[in-house]
């Protein structure tokens, strides 16, 4: 592997490499030409991530991550789709933003937990109200039904009967009952998804 001063003869004075032929190089396993994309992007990256972020711990392990995948996948850097700079630039961006993410994620995760083991008290007034107008509401539903439907849907639903066993106390077809037991949910489903 040559490194990153490739291209003059010994002795001549050589021009420094831009970002994206370090990046080039260092595709090709150049390790000294990743110190110097290290030593170019490390600041940028840096600022992006902690502006990101706003946490100089997190953000020190973010800029890691992102050089160490700057290694790792710098075969996937193309020149004629942008600079080096936008392509690490936007590799940082991501990873910050993937860690807020998973942050906030995790504060959603020990909230939720935190008000499940808390017991929160509830209003109980306020949750026999609703109960019971949930239940007002039911029961208009199942009014609305034709006489049949809910005939079916009672003996199914309130008296816990199969729909074998609700064909045998009816005397009608098994097939003739569930279709009245479909028919009656769907009506109950379209009434009680609508406004009391």
């Amino acid at each position: 592997m040559q490194s990153a001063d490739r291209g003059g003869e010994v002795g001549q004075q050589t021009e420094e490499p831009d970002l994206d032929q370090l990046m080039l190089w260092t595709a090709e396993g150049d390790r000294e030409a990743f110190t110097g994309v290290y030593d170019r992007a490390a600041g940028p990256v840096m600022g992006l991530v902690h502006r990101v972020l706003r946490d100089a711990a997190q953000s020190e392990e973010v800029v890691q991550d992102v050089l160490l995948e700057v290694w790792r996948t710098s075969g996937r850097f193309k020149p004629e789709r942008g600079s080096a700079m936008t392509w690490i630039m936007t590799l940082a961006h991501r990873r910050a933003v993937d860690r807020v993410r998973a942050a906030q994620a995790g504060a959603d995760r020990e909230r939720k937990a935190a008000l499940l083991n808390s017991g929160t008290p509830f209003d109980e007034v306020t949750e026999r109200v609703e109960t019971r107008l949930e239940w007002q509401q039911v029961r208009r539903c199942v009014r609305a039904l034709t006489d049949i439907q809910r005939e079916s849907v009672t003996l199914a639903y309130y008296g816990g009967l199969t729909c074998k066993e609700v064909a045998q106390s009816l005397s009608v077809p098994l097939g003739t009952v569930k279709t009245r037991l479909r028919d009656g949910l769907i009506r109950l489903r379209d009434c009680l998804g609508a406004k009391p």
